[in-house]
């Protein structure tokens, strides 16, 4: 076994393998850019160093330079982690050279396999199914189009060197072609630096089932069941699951078989994922092979007691796969939900910034949280949005589903906007309950799903108003522990209570009034009146009487939103004033801004060019995706601020529109 390990990535999954490490005795060496110097998986490691600048391509990218930190400290091996150079063929073979054991396969499998159009190839020659389509060398547009209308629209164009989603596109008819293999070129060349494309038929409603395979050095291959990924955003997964709920035992060894297969076909070392579509006949198609370990290898780790990442580093050090095929064995159902900070409610926008409180539930047997993220973190704009993953485990997949939705109705952040709501949305989703989602469903019903995000419920905003109010009067006295503020101070806000509005995640407003009695208060919701104590049990908890209700609720409070979570659910709440103005800003329409912090990397219009409400102005990139900027409204543009390669910051206008030229 290793003595000393580099992790070549940083945020959550480093901290994961350190976790690990750290029972196995192995010491962990940290690496971090600039912009990461405090965050949390230096602060795990038993050392770090500093790989310098902001940006990944100056710092977890620079093969030289994590090469040069590995022999200065020591190390005896690197562990890439997911992302950044985790199937980078260059750097395990540098890796190599230097003596060094990367916890990941040969890089001649990793180039294979990298590929996509060559993995294609290969998986056909050992007989595993793929989706009939083009990944030729010719990558001439006028080919690209001729080979989908070969195909058949509605068809899939991918990145050849691809992965996570990164220069995929749906495209359903040919009006839209050229354009969208400009955006699948331009983000696969700033995520992979190779613009070449595979076109395939578009499986239409299928379901994204992959199995996790590993293989050790002496020629054995096993796989630990298959994971269903069908709950996913722009082709990125959000929330996965094990064992699929669609895969009975005949389905899951033809699929288990199949991904066996492709391992051995390129001689496969370590862990790794083979991924399948799904379709509604239980037919299913090679997608493609990721050669390192997956974002949702908590849910296999759930249901089959292993531990990935110390079979990982048991296999790169020589040692033999330490069971049978026979021996791994599944037990009950695993969920993991993806935490992004975006904002799902404005085409899911990256958001940054300082993270102030991140309370989750901790401890139980059933539940984990992976996270690279603690309270006072900052979340940067150069890379992913991706926060944290929460893990439930249940006997069967409704009491999994039941744990997930009590898990995230506990789990609340101030700071950054998150998919929070989303996710418990989709958690507590009649259609997700009955296991009746593909791929596209959330692309194609996220209005639905997010419309169906529950109003907020009384205790909530009891619970907020009393939270605010705890902030604006002194703390409860001891001769009186269920009271929010000390009645010593005379306070009766003029004698009709204290009055505040509260809005929810769709927008709805809620007035709610606090006025003291004698053992408590009442609050007034609408006409209706309760009778409420509260007691606070901590600096994110309170105990809350409401008529004969007992309730404990979780509770942060940044001074503008209140998030409170509650046995049945999370509710995120925003005090609103309450004399503010309902009227739109058109002057902000005129001069739309950026959504995010990012790099401007294409623009689509230019002066006096006539514009209409949705026509795309321009595109820019942050946090790894990309984003349209639309014209909010109809105009002549007046001009365009910025140029395609410029860095802006969040919400500097960036076009002039002038509405009024439009009406002459």
């Amino acid at each position: 076994m290793f003595g000393r390990l580099l992790i070549a990535n940083r945020g959550e999954i480093a901290c994961r393998i350190i976790r690990s490490c750290q029972r196995l005795g192995i010491h962990t060496i940290a690496v971090h850019s600039a912009a990461d110097a405090h965050a949390r998986h230096v602060r795990l490691a038993d050392e770090a160093a500093d790989l310098g600048g902001l940006r990944p391509d100056e710092s977890y990218l620079r093969v030289d330079r994590l090469l040069e930190l590995a022999k200065q400290r020591g190390a005896d091996a690197i562990h890439p982690g997911y992302g950044f150079l985790s199937e980078n063929p260059d750097f395990a073979a540098a890796c190599a050279t230097a003596g060094i054991a990367f916890i990941g396969p040969a890089a001649e499998t990793i180039r294979l396999m990298g590929s996509k159009s060559r993995a294609r190839q290969i998986m056909a020659d050992a007989g595993v199914p793929v989706v009939p389509g083009y990944d030729g060398d010719d990558q001439d547009d006028a080919k690209l189009l001729a080979a989908a209308r070969g195909v058949g629209f509605p068809v899939m164009l991918k990145a050849s060197a691809g992965g996570g989603g990164k220069g995929m596109r749906v495209i359903h008819d040919e009006a839209a072609f050229s354009q969208a293999l400009a955006g699948a070129r331009r983000e696969a060349a700033a995520a992979f630096g190779d613009t070449r494309m595979i076109v395939e038929r578009y499986v239409t409603g299928p379901r994204h089932v992959e199995v996790q395979i590993i293989g050790d050095q002496h020629g054995e291959v096993l796989h630990l069941f298959e994971r269903e990924c069908s709950i996913q955003r722009r082709h990125q997964k959000i929330i996965e699951e094990s064992p699929s709920p669609v895969v009975d035992d005949a389905l899951r060894r033809r699929l288990t078989d199949a991904a066996v297969a492709a391992a051995r076909a390129v001689d496969y070392v370590n862990a790794g994922t083979v991924e399948f579509l799904l379709d509604a006949s239980g037919e299913f198609y090679f997608m493609e092979m990721n050669t390192r370990l997956q974002v949702e290898h908590p849910v296999t780790e759930a249901i089959t007691g292993v531990d990935l990442v110390e079979w990982q580093l048991r296999v790169a050090a020589g040692e033999p796969l330490p069971c049978s095929q026979d021996d791994i064995v599944s037990h009950g159902h695993a969920i993991e939900a993806r935490i992004y900070a975006e904002n799902p409610f404005n085409d899911f926008v990256p958001s940054t910034g300082h993270i102030g409180r991140f309370v989750h539930p901790h401890g139980a047997m059933d539940l984990r949280m992976d996270t690279g993220i603690e309270d006072g973190d900052e979340v940067s704009i150069h890379y992913d949005p991706m926060l944290a993953k929460l893990i439930v485990w249940g006997p069967d997949r409704p009491a999994a589903v039941d744990r997930l939705r009590h898990a995230l109705a506990r789990t609340l952040l101030t700071g950054p906007t998150t998919n929070l709501p989303l996710l418990r949305s989709i958690a507590g989703h009649p259609d997700f309950a009955d296991a009746r989602m593909d791929t596209a469903y959330l692309d194609q019903h996220l209005d639905q799903v997010l419309a169906a995000l529950p109003a907020a419920h009384d205790i909530a905003l009891i619970a907020a108003a009393c939270s605010f109010a705890q902030t604006q009067r002194p703390v409860a006295s001891p001769s009186d522990p269920w009271s929010v503020w000390d009645r010593a101070d005379g306070w009766r806000a003029g004698g009709g209570g204290l009055r505040m509005r509260f809005s929810d995640a769709s927008a709805e407003h809620y007035d709610i009034t606090l006025s003291e009695t004698a053992d408590g208060w009442i609050a007034w919701l609408g006409e209706r009146c309760l009778r409420v104590r509260c007691r606070p049990l901590d600096a994110d908890h309170m105990e809350l009487q409401v008529d004969d209700a007992d309730v404990q609720a979780t509770v942060l409070n940044d001074g503008v939103d209140c998030f409170v979570g509650l046995d049945f659910g999370g509710y995120e709440l925003t005090r609103v004033p309450l004399y503010k103005s309902d009227g739109s800003d058109s002057e902000d329409d005129a001069h739309p801004g950026a959504p995010m912090p990012g790099r401007i990397v294409a623009v689509h219009v230019r002066e006096g060019d006539r514009v209409e409400p949705g026509q795309p102005l321009l595109v820019m990139e942050g946090m790894k995706m990309e984003y349209t900027l639309a014209s909010p409204m109809a105009g002549v543009v007046r001009r365009v601020l910025y140029a395609e390669g410029d860095s802006v910051e969040a919400e500097t206008p960036l076009v002039d529109i002038d509405p009024r030229a439009d009406e002459s």
